[in-house]
Order: C-alpha cells, then sequence, then structure tokens
C-alpha cells in the first residue's frame, strides 16, 4: 500500500481528496503545517500533497524544503492550485513534483490525476472494488513461489497483472520475460524456450541459452499458453516437473529456477476435454487461478485507466490534456467489448482529435461505423426569379 501525506492547510476539497486517494488503495495520513515537522514517519516512502500557497511558503526556504522532503521520505509530490478557468499540469525537479491548476466543473478528472501521480505502481490502474480484491489476492499469492495460471478475455491486462505479481514478489529484482506463444511458430519456439548448442540445426551458428535460462531466479510469463502445439507441451511439462532444461543438441540438463505465470484467453478445461491442451499440464499450471474480468463488469477502472493511458501517449503527466466531465460520462457508459485495448484507441484518437487541448465528447470517436456513414445532404432551395 502506498502512503501518502496530506498537508490541509489552504487545499482545496481536502475531505474530498483524502477519501478519494483512500478509495485508490492508499494509506492517506494529514497534518497541518504546523505540525510537519513533527509527523510520526513510519513509511518506507511517500507522496506529498500540499496546497500552492503551502508549497510556496516551504519553497521560501529552498534548504528547508529539501530537509522536510527527506524527513518525510516524499517522492512524488503534488501541489494543488486554486481553482481557475483552464487546467493546466506542469512537472518540475525531474519529474517528482506535479503542480495542478483544476477547473471548477472536472473534479473528478483532478482528483483522477493526483491518485495516479502519487500511485506507487504506476502500470497498475484500479478504481473497481472487484479489481482491488483481484489485486489483494495477488499480491498474496506474489509471496508465495506458486505457478499462477491467469485467464480472461483479449485485452483485460493479463501481462500487466503478470508484472504486478513479479513485482511484488522476492524476485522483483531479477528478470522478468515475456513470450507470446502464439506468435512465436512451434519449430522456432522449443528453440526459444529451452536453448540450443551451436550445430544442433541448420543455421545455429552460436549456441543459445534460452528464455528459461535467461528468467533464471526470475519470472517467466508465457502469454496465451493454450496455442501451444501438443508435442511442446510434453517438453515442458518435464520442465516444471523437473526443474531443469535440456538444450537442443545437448544431452545434459541444467537446473533453473524460473516462477511461471500462464495465460490464456480461453476456457482451458474446453481446451482439455477437446485434446487441445494436456490434461497433466494444464494442473501443473493451474496451481493457483486468477480470473481477470471485461472493461464492461468493472466500470470503476475505466477512468484510472483513461489517465494512465492518457499520460503515456500524450508523452507523461505534464504534457496530458484535461478529459472533461462529458468526456469521461460517454466513456463510463459504453460497453468497451474491445476492453482496454479499445479504449486506448479511442483515447489515441481523441488526443489526435483535440489537437492537445482539452478532451470534448466529441472527441471521442467510439462507434466507427458511425463515422463511415456517407453525411446527409440537405436538399437545396432554388431562387426563384421574380
Amino acid at each position: 500500500m502506498n502512503s501518502v501525506l496530506c498537508v490541509t492547510d489552504q487545499l482545496a476539497d481536502c475531505e474530498a481528496l483524502v477519501t478519494h486517494l483512500h478509495n485508490r488503495g492508499n494509506e492517506v495520513h494529514t497534518t497541518t503545517l504546523a505540525k510537519l515537522g513533527s509527523v510520526d514517519v513510519s513509511w518506507a516512502q511517500c507522496g506529498l500533497l500540499v496546497s500552492y500557497a503551502v508549497a510556496k511558503k516551504l519553497a521560501a526556504d529552498a534548504t528547508g524544503f529539501q530537509k522536510w522532503c527527506r524527513q518525510l521520505k516524499a517522492e512524488r509530490i503534488v501541489v494543488l492550485n486554486e481553482y481557475g478557468k483552464a487546467f493546466s499540469l506542469k512537472c518540475e525537479f525531474n519529474g517528482t513534483t506535479l503542480q495542478v491548476k483544476p477547473t471548477e466543473n472536472n473534479w473528478r478528472f483532478t482528483a483522477e490525476v493526483v491518485a495516479r501521480f502519487m500511485a506507487g505502481d504506476q502500470s497498475v490502474a484500479a478504481g473497481d472494488p472487484a479489481t482491488f480484491n483481484l489485486l489483494h489476492l495477488a499480491r498474496r499469492v506474489a509471496s508465495s513461489d506458486v505457478t499462477v495460471m491467469l485467464v480472461g478475455p483479449t485485452g483485460t491486462g493479463k501481462e500487466v497483472f503478470s508484472r504486478f505479481l513479479h513485482n511484488a514478489s522476492p524476485r522483483a529484482r531479477n528478470p522478468f520475460i515475456a513470450v507470446n506463444c502464439a506468435a512465436v511458430p512451434d519449430t522456432m519456439l522449443e528453440a526459444l524456450l529451452f536453448g540450443y548448442e551451436r550445430g544442433a540445426f541448420t543455421g545455429a551458428h552460436h549456441p543459445n541459452k534460452g528464455i528459461f535460462r535467461a528468467a533464471d531466479s526470475g519470472t517467466l510469463l508465457l502469454d496465451e499458453i493454450s496455442e501451444m502445439a501438443l508435442p511442446l507441451q510434453a517438453k515442458l511439462l518435464r520442465v516444471l516437473q523437473e526443474k531443469e532444461v535440456t538444450p537442443l543438441g545437448s544431452s545434459k540438463p541444467v537446473p533453473v529456477d524460473v516462477r511461471v505465470v500462464a495465460t490464456s484467453n480461453r476456457y482451458m478445461l474446453n481446451e482439455v476435454k477437446g485434446g487441445r491442451f494436456r490434461e497433466d499440464l494444464y494442473y501443473r499450471l493451474n496451481v493457483f487461478p486468477l480470473v481477470t474480468k471485461a472493461l464492461s463488469e468493472r466500470p470503476g477502472d475505466i477512468l484510472p485507466i483513461a489517465v494512465t493511458l492518457l499520460a503515456k501517449h500524450a508523452g507523461g503527466f505534464a504534457k496530458m490534456p484535461e478529459l472533461t466531465e462529458e468526456a469521461i460520462v460517454k466513456l463510463e457508459a459504453h460497453e468497451w467489448p474491445g476492453n482496454v485495448r479499445e479504449l486506448e484507441n479511442v483515447l489515441q484518437r481523441a488526443l489526435v482529435m483535440s489537437g492537445g487541448g482539452e478532451i470534448l465528447a466529441e472527441h471521442l470517436m467510439i462507434d466507427m461505423q458511425d463515422m463511415m456513414m456517407p453525411p446527409v445532404e440537405m436538399p437545396t432551395r432554388l431562387a426563384l426569379a421574380v
């Protein structure tokens, strides 16, 4: 859990911001400027939220400001200006400080920008109770070394959750390597996974240790595992059982210590019953199953994900345009059959259509069929000569 310290002096909508940050999974502490020096620091690091007036007082003594930040272990600082007519963002001090000038009629977007900037893990955007429950469960699973099977529709963030598992585990400092089993031909996938010796096949001029050995002591993501051919599934099963790989062209097994996370967008028991996936491998991989839901089933995630994607494609928080309340309502009203990938496409189009300015509801071209309809021609009125 991320810690956030709010200095309440002259901080607009302080209680609402504290509640919003808490709802986004933060441990929120409040204090005043007068009591700032006596704050009991019991966290490893924190985010600091202050008003512009307080920041100005602290910054009057640059040495003192740096001292407070070090004492509080503040890694990210948000300075909230008074409300204005135009929304603006400004990053300072190598991106560690974000100055926000909100607009009066768009509090939700401002609060979400603050929460996303403060987030300890920028890769995971969550606001829905179902997603927080999944993250809580994933964090508990991460502390162990069990194999995880992640299933869910395409575009629901299975790789994001895989990285979250890795980052929350004792293996976080070691490699995280992802392989898309559907994107590599079967003949190449075996060599890619297990490695090969020189001369093992035509073109093998140099030995290759393979991805399993490259991910040793770390995490290996086998994305779309259901696309793997049956003969290769048998070899993968042996690797998981024996915890060792035998490179192509070699007879000497090499021990490996890898935590495997497998993903699929299919119902795996149907694949097993249909003979397309080995039953013994399924139960070897499915030690702890996690299920990601479609975006339509977790509407509370739409705004946090949208803010994250806008920051990503706009070139960072400082260049991110405002998403108006009407645009937010339009995003939350859509069913998103294409899940996060569809949402990302819509926001990328909106950035183009808005020209870098605020994103209005009409900039969100969600239904492409409407765009492809020919324009309706209005009847022409003829001027009659008298």
